[in-house]
Formats: structure tokens, C-alpha cells, sequence
């Protein structure tokens, strides 16, 4: 997933100069929106379209954004992660925990409220994908914590062990194929954006078929566990692209690589620049 730093920084230099502070803040149409990320912000001018970038859940081009708004995409992307974390090792059976109850408190404070908010934030920013993504997650992890609270709607108590199984299975295989419609609009973005809903996306298939396929009245545990190590890896990949995202060259030592794929338009383009070198 290499890509190689010293050529941001000499497009930069080629198109502007040395780089600034205000490039650094976006003024001046510099490497600008959203934290400047070389990587991810080409500093070509107004007018340029951005290219796809998973640091700002932006799955493809898009205008650079008119409003002087702080990138909400690695708050969203790192209250995902660490919510996913928590209940996906669970899941694995680490330390030999058997109920997520912990799960609760950080589903609605964290991966639920401020995700959603950072959805809102992306509404703002003028992001559909963002938003779509990052709010209906949120969602997604205030109605969890609502089915795990212990005495509050009493789902499933109310239900019974059979019937919440199934009704949990359908409501992750819900989940699938939300994810999977995300995941087609991230096939012409980068690697690291497209393997986050990738993973994730096996993780709800395998949680719901082990929901929806009990032994004994209870869950299918290899199926389980198969979930939460993929849940594990759609966490460490929210983590990078929250990472990328956050990254400059004014704040860190390093430009985390994202990899466009070569069929995206960023990777078309970077193909048509070698191609006219080498001839």
C-alpha cells in the first residue's frame, strides 16, 4: 500500500512553491481541505476535484469543500473502530468474557453519539457518502446498546432465547447488506477505504448466520468468533483511516499510504504520468 511521499511533496512544489501554513489550514486553495493531507489533496487550484480519499470517507472525487469545516471523518471513523474493537474481541472470546454488557456504555456515548454527530458534521461538509455512513452507524450502535441494556426495553427477555436469535440474526443480515451497498460505492476509492467495508461487511454476514443458527439456544460460536476477527480487522482499518486522515506533514513525521486502486481515477492518472515519462 505504498505510495510514495516524495511525490506529493513535489507536486506541491511544482504547482506552488514551498508549502505554507495556509496551505496547511486550506487557504489559499493548497493542499487545504480537511487537515491537509498531501496524499489525499492534490495543490492544484480551486477548481481541482479531489481525489477519493478514506481519511475523509470520500469513496470518489469531490470538490474541495466550500465551508472552513475541520474534518469530521476520523472522529466518526475512530468512535466506529474502538466500539467495534471492544465487541469484536468479545466476540472472540477474549478473557473469556460471555456477555458484552461493557459494550453499553461506550455504543451510546461514543460509537453512537459522537458518530452520529460526526455524520451531522459531514452533512455540513457537503459529504453524502460520509454522512450516510458515519450517522447510520451511529445508529447502528445506539440501537445495539438499547437491545444489550439489562432491564431497559427488554428485548430479550420479552422475545425468548429462540425467537431473539432469529430476530438478532435478521437485523445484522440487515446490516449486511447496508454495508454491502457501501461497499460498491468504495470500488473506484482506495485499498484501505474499500477493505474497511470489506471486513466489516463479512463480520455482520458471519454474526447473523451464527445468530440465525443457534446450537442449543445459543449462538453458533465458531461462526461468532469468525465474526469478531473480522470485526477486528474492519477496527484496525477504521483506525488507519481515521490515521490517514489525521496525518500531515504538519503534525507528523510520516504520510500514511492509502493505495488508490488502479482502475480509480487517481490511479489512472498516476498510470498516464508514467506512461508519458517513460516515453
Amino acid at each position: 500500500m505504498a505510495t510514495n511521499n516524495a511525490e506529493h511533496n513535489n507536486v506541491g512544489k511544482e504547482n506552488h512553491g514551498t508549502a505554507t501554513n495556509d496551505h496547511a489550514h486550506g487557504h489559499g486553495g493548497g493542499y487545504g481541505a480537511y487537515g491537509g493531507n498531501p496524499l489525499a489533496h492534490a495543490n492544484t487550484g480551486d477548481s481541482t476535484r479531489l481525489a477519493a480519499f478514506g481519511g475523509a470517507a470520500q469513496p470518489g472525487l469531490y470538490p474541495p469543500p466550500a465551508r472552513k469545516l475541520a474534518n469530521p471523518a476520523p472522529l466518526g471513523l475512530s468512535a466506529f473502530a474502538l466500539t467495534t474493537f471492544v465487541l469484536s474481541l468479545i466476540n472472540m472470546g477474549t478473557r473469556d468474557i460471555a456477555h458484552p454488557n461493557i459494550l453499553i456504555a461506550l455504543a451510546f456515548g461514543y460509537g453512537g453519539l459522537v458518530q452520529l454527530l460526526a455524520g451531522m458534521w459531514e452533512i455540513a461538509a457537503g459529504n453524502t457518502f460520509g454522512a450516510t455512513a458515519l450517522s447510520s452507524y451511529g445508529g447502528f450502535w445506539i440501537s445495539f446498546a438499547i437491545i444489550l441494556t439489562p432491564g431497559g426495553f427488554e428485548v430479550e427477555e420479552t422475545l425468548g432465547a429462540t425467537d431473539f436469535h432469529n430476530s438478532l440474526g435478521l437485523y445484522l443480515m440487515g446490516w449486511f447488506i447496508f454495508t454491502f451497498i457501501l461497499l460498491l460505492c468504495t470500488l473506484k476509492s482506495t485499498v484501505a477505504f474499500f477493505l474497511l467495508f470489506f471486513w466489516l461487511d463479512l463480520a455482520f454476514l458471519l454474526l447473523g448466520i451464527g445468530y440465525l443458527m443457534p446450537v442449543n439456544d445459543e449462538p453458533r460460536k465458531p461462526v461468532i468468533q469468525a465474526g469478531g476477527f473480522f470485526g477486528l480487522l474492519a477496527a484496525f482499518t477504521a483506525w488507519y483511516n481515521a490515521l490517514a486522515g489525521i496525518a500531515d506533514n504538519s503534525n507528523s513525521f510520516f504520510i500514511v499510504p492509502v493505495a488508490h486502486f488502479p482502475w480509480s481515477d487517481k490511479g489512472r492518472e498516476r498510470r498516464g504520468k508514467t506512461e508519458r515519462e517513460t516515453v
